[in-house]
């Protein structure tokens, strides 16, 4: 039986990974690379889409070594313990702006990225394996995924909510804003994952092929459990991805800019942040509405038809700052769907993990599991590159001054540029919540 310490020093490795270096790099990239980095529409687009299709094809490799591995700190722990420092480092400097022309900022940025992407999959990778070897019991696992989505979601909730006060703090340009935060945010994040690394034990050895072999990738195309359930885990990145990617855009194009209500400044970041609590929340209560529902099938399922339709009812809000109370109302009542789903989805994982030793007999947990964040990567990498694009279809182009090194960004068409922002984060997401919705009524495993 896991210790209730144990349990939180779980839930910081997705404090760190996904409620903080994920979480900017979603939310404030997209803004960040065109409006104040200076890339052009076109660099940020391929950036976001080359870098993390690249890192989509390294997440199972990582998952195949990681299952291999032998220390004295276990399989997946050593990775966390070492990969700590580097995920820090390389984040503050991916948020860093250098005083180069065009051509350098773009070898910079893709440097930086590529970096971030391969430390990211080096950590994040073994911690969603990690919980395959902390429990056997079923409903523990699932306290250990309900504590995971706690973390990220709080943690996601501290970075959006501060990101602001913190710019205002700091001062200066927005460039230096942001470096600064990345360091503060880089720090925070190493020491988490160091400590998760830690604090954490691994309790089961399940049977293993020592040597490396292809064949467990071949087998993961005759896993329909894992097809339909990364279909799934797809659907839902796109879903949370393009939301994330055009939410700066909407406030600063679509409602004029940061929104004050009273003492509360209601940016991008703050906005997202009451879905950060709500899913919070309601990825604590998961287990206890799974336990109602009567299975994690039900409940998905359930959770990503609520999304579907809220997303849907958001298009139909006046464009106005003056209906912001009802903007967040419908955002709050997509992340209680959102809470729902996302611990179901690596307890599931989970559940796939075992199936899959039942038919081979060695286990692919670390590759299972990579299939999470690969998933994860795709639905971001064509989520922002299509964001990017999307954008660039419809009248918007930036890029750097060559003379003053500084962002510039032009619209042709203010009118189409906030209408399609406006539906990329309405309508686009509610298409792939309910072709979520699809795949998991036809995931077979029924728990």
């Amino acid at each position: 039986m896991a210790s209730l310490k144990e349990k939180i020093a779980y839930a910081l490795g997705d404090a760190a990974a996904g409620g903080i270096t994920w979480k900017i790099m979603s939310i404030a990239f997209p803004l960040f690379f065109t409006n104040i980095f200076g890339l052009t529409v076109a660099d940020a687009a391929t950036l976001m889409l080359v870098a993390r299709l690249f890192d989509v094809v390294t997440d199972p490799l990582v998952g195949a070594i990681a299952d291999r591995t032998r220390s004295r700190w276990g399989t997946y722990r050593p990775w966390l313990i070492f990969g700590a420092l580097p995920l820090g480092v390389i984040f503050a400097l991916l948020l860093y702006t250098p005083d180069l022309g065009p051509a350098g900022k773009r070898i910079w940025a893709y440097t930086m990225y590529l970096l971030m992407m391969a430390v990211y999959t080096a950590v994040n990778v073994p911690y969603g394996s990690l919980m395959g070897v902390m429990t056997e019991d079923d409903n523990e696992k699932n306290q250990f995924s309900s504590f995971r989505m706690v973390g990220a979601y709080a943690f996601g909730f501290i970075t959006l909510l501060s990101f602001p006060y913190l710019q205002k703090l700091i001062g200066g340009s927005e460039a230096h804003q942001y470096s600064v935060i990345g360091a503060i945010f880089g720090l925070v994040a190493a020491v988490m994952t160091l400590l998760c690394g830690l604090m954490t034990r691994e309790r089961i050895s399940p049977p293993r092929a020592e040597k490396f072999s292809f064949r467990p990738f071949g087998h993961l195309f005759r896993n329909k459990p894992w097809i339909y359930l990364t279909l799934a885990g797809v659907c839902s990145n796109l879903f949370n991805g393009f939301r994330y990617a055009v939410a700066g855009y909407m406030i600063t194009y679509c409602l004029g800019g940061d929104v004050s209500a009273g003492r509360l400044i209601i940016n991008y970041t703050v906005f997202m942040t009451f879905g950060e609590v709500t899913s919070m929340i309601f990825g604590g209560l998961s287990p206890a509405v799974t336990r109602w529902l009567g299975s994690k099938k039900k409940a998905f399922s359930c959770a990503a038809g609520l999304c579907a339709l809220s997303s849907l009812a958001f298009y139909f809000i006046p464009m106005s700052p003056g209906y912001i109370w009802v903007m967040i109302l419908i955002v709050v009542l997509t992340s209680v769907g959102i809470g729902i789903y996302s611990p179901l989805l690596w307890s599931m994982y989970a559940d796939v993990a075992d199936y899959s030793i039942s038919l081979h007999g060695t286990s692919s947990t670390g590759l299972i599991f990579s299939s999470g964040t690969m998933a994860q990567k795709l639905g971001s990498a064509l989520s922002g590159g299509l964001v990017a694009v999307l954008l660039g279809v419809a009248g918007f182009s930036s890029g750097t001054d060559p003379q003053t090194g500084l962002a510039v960004v032009s619209i042709s068409d203010i009118g189409t540029v906030t209408q399609m922002i406006w539906s990329m984060f309405s309508i686009f997401p509610a298409l792939f919540a309910a072709l979520m919705l699809l795949f998991i009524r036809i995931y077979p495993i029924r728990k």
